[in-house]
């Protein structure tokens, strides 16, 4: 794996910490329980993986 490639996946982590933190805190105001925050980070945690993956 070439440094440019591990370059980008690192990238695109701290790239998707940004939703994390503010989608997040915007779920947890819309509804107001933990459930949806999980599955809002569960969801956004597989489209990272999905990213990083190919």
């Amino acid at each position: 794996m070439s440094m440019s490639a591990i370059s980008r996946k690192l990238g695109v982590l701290v790239l998707m910490a940004v939703p994390a933190i503010i989608g997040g805190g915007l779920v947890y105001y819309a509804f107001e329980n933990y459930t949806a925050l999980t599955v809002y980070e569960i969801l956004l945690g597989f489209t990272a993986l999905g990213v990083i993956g190919r």
